[in-house]
């Protein structure tokens, strides 16, 4: 990895609530710091793979670097067929066609809004359900919400860490429907010692520019179903088996050799990028440490997290203010903390009217609670230690914070 550029940043006096942006003191950052500033490797390597692309004139359409990292990440993530596509919505999209999915879907409520997007664009109801007490959807409330209408449930790996991958299964084999599973965040995770990538019918990762590991843009289906992965492989080229021969529908979701080339050497750097995120998140255990109000979201030690996501929950009567107070404060001084996944997707105008009255507490609590810091491996440990500065001292200044909020 190369190395971070300096910290640029004002270290301000921090005495009261004048010192703050939001009440017009010059922000710390004059730049936001981003949640998950995207890592970028090394420079050569990534130019030298684009300078063969160049000379080959071989830009997409299952290219030598495409087939290459599905290769690499098949052994990477100990997963028999990997299938890359443009992005991880398209590619939950493909795994929905092939597997011919119908009727309802069970998800939670509790995670990216375009799984809900997709399914009511596909003409499958979304079904949301309850959170554990790992933020992640939880096996009692499905199976209450389960019908002879079911024909699928989409679980998610949220913030890198695993969810509960054998009680969905339990459930999903006593109905003989396919468990499928959103694994955006959680590149490099493992469960019972296995990297994610096998489990379920097929997982799908996000390749965004903001995951632990990316391509700039692009997504990956994993499966141990060698006759879903040729189904994929077709659907993802428009049904394509030859030159003139088209085999089932499809739409263009293939991903291009530049997308590969910025893979391949994210693949290469990824253990350097895993170990930076690690120290990255130890520094806000650290710096956040005895925070009354605040709680910093810990995998647990034994756990194979990436370590990319740093989560907080903020108890606005503890604290002092709440969780969007906190935020605003901290975006004034160009921390772009993020609320996630804010409203909910039960709660979101575009699936509202169709599922009213329906309440889940456990995630509304979550979406008004938690918020995203800037983390992961890109993140620079000076910046750091001066975000839990200045959040140490939004909270022990909370009280005149919000006399002067009311005030102004």
């Amino acid at each position: 990895m190369p190395d971070s550029p300096a910290p640029s940043f004002h270290r301000k006096p921090l005495t009261g609530p004048e010192d703050l942006a939001l009440f017009g003191a010059p922000p710390v950052f004059d730049t936001p710091r981003h949640v998950n500033r995207p890592a970028a490797p090394d420079r050569a390597a990534f130019d030298a793979m684009m300078d063969a692309v160049w000379e080959r004139r071989w830009f997409t359409n299952d290219g030598p670097l495409v087939q290459e990292l599905e290769r690499r990440l098949s052994a990477f993530l100990d997963v028999p067929h990997c299938v890359l596509t443009s992005n991880a919505t398209a590619g939950l999209d493909l795994v929905m066609q092939c597997l011919g999915i119908r009727g309802e879907v069970l998800l939670p409520s509790y995670t990216f809004i375009s799984t809900a997007h997709l399914l009511a664009l596909r003409g499958l109801t979304p079904v949301f359900c309850e959170v554990g007490t790992d933020m992640a959807l939880d096996p009692a409330d499905a199976a209450a919400r389960l019908t002879e209408r079911t024909g699928a449930v989409v679980a998610t790996h949220v913030w890198g860490s695993p969810c509960d991958i054998d009680g969905l299964g339990a459930l999903c084999d006593a109905a003989g429907i396919p468990l499928l599973f959103d694994a955006a965040h959680a590149f490099g995770a493992r469960h019972r010692g296995h990297p994610l990538g096998r489990f379920g019918r097929a997982e799908v990762f996000s390749l965004h520019a903001t995951k632990a590991f990316h391509t700039c843009e692009g997504g990956l289906i994993t499966t141990c179903d060698a006759a879903l992965a040729d189904q994929l492989r077709l659907a993802r080229n428009f049904g394509f088996s030859g030159s003139d021969r088209v085999d089932c529908t499809g739409v263009n979701a293939k991903m291009s050799e530049l997308h590969a080339a910025m893979g391949l050497a994210n693949l290469d750097a990824f253990p350097a990028t895993r170990a930076a995120a690690r120290a990255v998140h130890a520094a806000y255990r650290d710096g956040l440490a005895g925070l009354t109000g605040l709680r910093l979201k810990c995998p647990p030690a034994a756990e194979d997290n990436n370590h990319h996501y740093v989560v907080a929950e903020v108890d606005a009567r503890a604290f002092g203010l709440t969780r969007d107070r906190l935020v605003e404060l901290l975006t004034a001084e160009g921390i772009w903390a993020r609320r996630y996944f804010f409203p909910g997707g039960h709660r979101s105008p575009p699936h509202a009217a169709a599922n009213p009255g329906l309440s889940l507490p456990r995630t509304e609590a979550l979406c008004d609670r938690v918020m995203l810091l800037p983390g992961g491996g890109a993140a620079d440990l000076a910046e750091v230690a001066e975000i839990c500065r200045m959040i140490r001292f939004v909270a022990g200044s909370a009280a005149a914070i919000h006399n002067a909020c009311k005030a102004g």
